[in-house]
């Protein structure tokens, strides 16, 4: 048996503009999915770049940051067993256009940038994650 984990999620600005937070959440929990904390923020640039460090060479870069911290976003720490690798599949391919049908992107994504949701790659960078955001 898989040990539980935690991994963030984040309802990006598109999908909150759209109001689509609880059919998401919908989604999460018909998953199995506990959703242990939440809160909706609005980022300054400034987080957002810290937050996307791991990406700060990469030509998207700027645009990420721009983006998540244009609007209100939802951030929540999710759980179960499997959780990081569940909310990669539950999410679906970064562009929309080749995420399998049933996923978040799939269901709810604009573009490959506006894509709704964000989710933790790895058990390590989810700590950092829900670090971030979570500091109590």
């Amino acid at each position: 048996m898989s040990n539980l984990e935690q991994t963030l999620s984040i309802i990006k600005p598109d999908a909150v503009e759209r109001n689509l937070e609880n059919e998401i959440k919908e989604m999460f929990k018909n998953k199995g999915f506990s959703i242990l904390k939440e809160k909706k923020i609005k980022i300054e640039k400034s987080e957002a770049e810290k937050f996307y460090k791991v990406h700060e060479t990469k030509p998207f870069y700027n645009d990420l940051c721009t983006y998540l911290s244009s609007g209100p976003i939802l951030v929540m720490v999710i759980e179960k067993h499997n959780a990081v690798l569940g909310n990669r599949e539950l999410m679906g391919a970064t562009n929309p256009e080749d995420a399998e049908e049933g996923t978040i992107r799939k269901k709810y994504g604009i573009s490959i940038d506006k894509n709704s949701v964000h989710g933790s790659d790895s058990i390590e960078n989810a700590k950092i994650e829900i670090d971030f955001f979570f500091k109590d």
